[in-house]
């Protein structure tokens, strides 16, 4: 018997609830678009079903990026952190990088606020089993039950869900992350519609019983006595709360003689699992493997929330069977008699090659449809709601026919990573690293504010009011950067004197305050005893004066880099290019190139195949190219 099905119309539909479905949803509603976002399961919008954090080296960057844009993950976890740390505070200032543990439940719980709360956006427990299309454009999607929602817009989030399956040792359960329903019928949806897909893996450790751990056999890891919060918005005294203890031991001899013992056992080994994992993330057993002269790890063991006793396993992934996860783990000092509340086990599931995508997260092939997160094959909830903040803002634009935007590597890590998943062959769950940006010492974490305001009110996500005060903040600091340098000091007694008492050597000449600064023992604050016509300043100013004195050389001749990088980004390339008409490139950058079809010659530059000579003839080519077609 055939029943009548529902049809609905809205404007974006976005296929998951995860960290880059929450950050694509917003940015779309927000933008005034009817928007709707599906979930195998209402419990599940931003979940965490990993590692209990967000930020940490190079990711922090991108949660500071995301706020500066006008994204909520930066305000979400300054509600709900329970410790927070400035990471790399001992190097220079182009790596530091903030990281907060979360409460997991809390976390979501307040996302899930955010976006009921949210207007012209709908939360729907859904699964979407199928993506309408027609001449090459997004018209719909359809749910398993059979109702029709037409979009003019859908953006595909489905994380680790895509015929997901979970392996611990030899039991397999076909489920997502958690133990939730996997999504089993999109796969074919995309296949048919000619998306490349892919297979790849990741991992999570054990959870365990705090009541079952032993702390006086760990070394204990506190917080930041002083905490700085990772959104712009947030009143850093609002931040400043008591903080929980992370807590540290190690791997040992005994731990890798079980799991070398019982690599026959482990699906990763014994050829179970068909993905690819994360280099960069490996799990306990690969460790062990790859890492054989290494006498120990590192493990952290951190608390899931402030109102459960169950603790994270740091360090730990694995997918070996239960009975060796229990010894393997008991081998660890302080874990001699834990309880495991959760195995770790090993997920696989269906992602595409984003090579499939533009560098505003658009398909090539099928316009309207965007992708973002875990799905383009990127590793990390950080990484994914940068992802997913793009998309949404570049499908609000597309539907309402203006100028998509693009951030490129000089610009912010979120360019970089965008860049290096569409531009990249990336056969492997991708993660953010501050080695990949050629351009951090500008693309620091604390200027995200001054570097990206002004794409996220142009994209209507920042206020006129925010965007104002910005470049207020723009001005207090190269007013205080002039003045410094104008700023004589001369060689008196009470200036020797200082020096001396700051072990700094004495002035033979009169100099400027700014060259002052740039000696090693001194610094904007220290010399404040000696600038007398100094007037106060809010913190956030006196903290980029003191970098861009201090860094001013570096940071300068990075900026000449960005200059050249720049004329090369700005050299587009017509979409409709035909390559085969450029007989002088090598086979090879052809094909790559055909198969790409980058939009910069910057990009082309980029692509693996494509020799610097490959690039000088592409460049004589569209010199003439765009003579004849003026």
């Amino acid at each position: 018997m055939s029943g009548t099905y529902i049809r609905e119309k809205v404007d974006v539909c976005v296929i998951g609830a995860g960290h880059a479905g929450c950050e694509a949803a917003l940015a779309c509603a927000r933008l005034g678009l009817d928007t709707i976002i599906f979930t195998v399961s209402v419990d599940s919008i931003a979940l965490m079903p990993c590692n209990p954090n967000i930020g940490g080296s190079s990711k922090g960057h991108l949660v500071r990026e995301i706020d500066a844009l006008g994204g909520e993950m930066g305000k979400n976890i300054d509600k709900t952190f329970i410790q927070s740390k400035m990471l790399n505070v001992s190097k220079g200032p182009a790596v530091h990088s903030l990281r907060a543990q979360a409460d997991k439940a809390e976390y979501s719980r307040q996302m899930r606020k955010v976006l009921e709360n949210q207007d012209h956006l709908i939360i729907r427990q859904a699964e979407i089993c199928d993506l309408l299309v027609e001449n090459n454009q997004i018209v719909g999607v359809k749910t398993f039950t059979g109702t029709v929602y037409e979009c003019k817009a859908a953006i595909l989030c489905t994380g680790t869900y895509l015929k997901s399956r979970c392996l611990c040792g030899e039991s397999i359960t076909y489920t997502g992350p958690n133990g939730l329903q996997s999504a089993n019928y999109l796969t074919d949806s995309l296949k048919n519609l000619g998306i490349e897909m892919r297979r790849f893996k990741t991992g999570t450790p054990a959870r365990m019983d705090k009541r079952s751990l032993d702390f006086t056999k760990m070394e204990e890891q506190f917080g930041d006595e002083k905490v700085v919060p990772f959104s712009f918005f947030t009143n850093p005294e609002d931040v400043q709360i008591n903080q929980v203890s992370c807590w540290l031991t190690y791997t040992n001899k005994n731990t890798h003689e079980i799991i070398k013992a019982n690599l026959d056992r482990s699906p990763i080994y014994a050829g179970i699992i068909e993905g690819t994992g994360p280099r960069y993330c490996p799990s306990i057993e690969d460790k062990v493997v790859k890492f054989s002269d290494k006498e120990r790890h590192q493990v952290f063991i951190e608390p899931e929330g402030l109102h459960t006793n169950e603790m994270y396993v740091g360090g730990m992934s694995s997918s070996l069977p239960e009975d060796i996860q229990l010894a393997m783990y008991r081998t660890v000092p302080g874990l001699e008699n834990c309880r495991i509340v959760r195995n770790a086990y090993a997920i696989e599931y269906d992602c595409i090659n984003p090579r499939q995508l533009l560098p505003t997260l658009e398909f090539k092939s099928i316009k309207g449809l965007f992708s973002a997160g875990q799905f383009n094959g990127s590793s990390g909830y950080e990484e994914a709601a940068a992802q997913g903040l793009i998309a949404g803002i570049n499908a609000a634009l597309s539907i309402q026919n203006k100028e998509q935007i693009i951030i490129d590597r000089s610009e912010a890590y979120i360019g970089v990573l965008i860049d290096d998943l569409v531009t990249k062959d990336n056969l492997e769950p991708y993660r953010m690293m501050t080695s990949r940006a050629e351009y951090r010492l500008i693309l620091r974490q604390d200027n995200a504010d001054l570097r990206l305001r002004e794409k996220g009110y142009k994209a209507g996500l920042i206020s006129k009011e925010v965007y104002e005060a910005t470049l207020y903040k723009r001005e207090l600091i190269d007013k205080e950067v002039l003045r410094l340098k104008n700023t004589v000091v001369g060689a008196s007694k009470e200036v020797q004197e200082f020096l001396i008492s700051k072990g700094s050597s004495t002035l033979k000449t009169g100099t400027n305050m700014s060259e002052l600064i740039c000696r090693p023992e001194l610094s904007y604050e220290i010399v404040s005893e000696i600038d007398v016509n100094r007037k106060p300043l809010p913190d956030d100013v006196v903290e980029q004066v003191g970098i861009e004195i201090k860094y001013e050389g570096y940071i300068s001749r990075q900026m000449k880099q960005v200059e050249q990088f720049k004329k090369m980004e700005k050299k587009r390339i017509p979409p409709d290019l035909d390559y085969n008409d450029i007989k002088s490139l090598r086979l090879e950058a052809r094909q790559k190139l055909i198969s790409y079809k980058p939009v910069s010659v910057g990009q082309a530059s980029r692509i693996s195949g494509v020799s610097p000579a490959d690039v000088s003839v592409l460049l004589v080519y569209l010199e003439q190219f765009n003579k004849q077609h003026k």
